[in-house]
């Protein structure tokens, strides 16, 4: 089977998304970019991850054009091809439909500095104009908040977008900064968040690329 190990590694982190309720159903998306090949999988349109197999993964190049898979390939192919074809550290990507990501981008809000581990996505987490899912048009919006400035943008009216070096790392970047949407909606309804300061988040973001193993 073409690139068997990240089908399985959509298939597993599709199940590990509704597990750490990320998304409901089939809700999101997943993809892991082989840059040897100049090949991604990514998960199938409309179907439960619970009942995703490997090979109902799908295989595309950077063109978008299907080269194996039976199924058709998630609606936002246009969404994560965009970040793969100008991003060159980007090998994996995490959309989901977190519900405190979604309710502050249903605000059309970006969430600020309200706590060091924001430095996950950038200074910020960034919110991009809405566009209809599946598009063209959201795919650039997506682009042109995130740039190569941030690794999470929130999706006006729609969810969340992590970028990330590995499957590992996308995801992780997915759960963080649904961590940190709840803490920026609770602030919120209590008072004021206090914002940490550019200086403070330039230098987490340093600290961040020497953490962990």
């Amino acid at each position: 089977m073409l690139m068997e190990s990240e089908r399985k590694l959509v298939v597993d982190y599709g199940k590990e998304m509704i597990n750490r309720g990320l998304t409901t159903g089939s809700g999101g998306n997943i993809s892991i970019l082989n840059k040897e090949k100049g090949l991604f999988a990514i998960s199938p349109s409309g179907i439960n991850y619970f009942k995703i197999e490997p090979g109902d993964v799908v295989i595309v190049n950077l063109n978008g054009e299907i080269v194996d898979g039976k199924r058709k390939p998630s609606s936002e192919l246009g969404l994560h091809r965009i970040f793969y074809k100008n991003r060159e550290d980007v090998k994996a990507i995490v959309h989901t439909h977190s519900v405190y990501a979604t309710t502050i981008a249903s605000l059309n809000w970006e969430i600020p500095a309200v706590h060091y581990l924001v430095a996950f996505s950038g200074k910020k987490v960034p919110c991009a104009n809405y566009a209809t899912f599946g598009t063209k048009e959201l795919a650039e919006n997506a682009y042109l908040a995130t740039g190569k400035e941030y690794d999470v943008t929130l999706l006006a009216n729609h969810g969340l977008l992590a970028l990330g070096n590995s499957i590992e790392d996308a995801f992780n970047k997915a759960d963080v900064i649904e961590f940190m949407a709840e803490v920026y909606y609770r602030t919120k309804a209590v008072g004021e968040p206090v914002i940490l300061p550019e200086e403070e988040m330039e230098l987490m973001e340093e600290k961040f690329k020497s953490y962990g193993q």
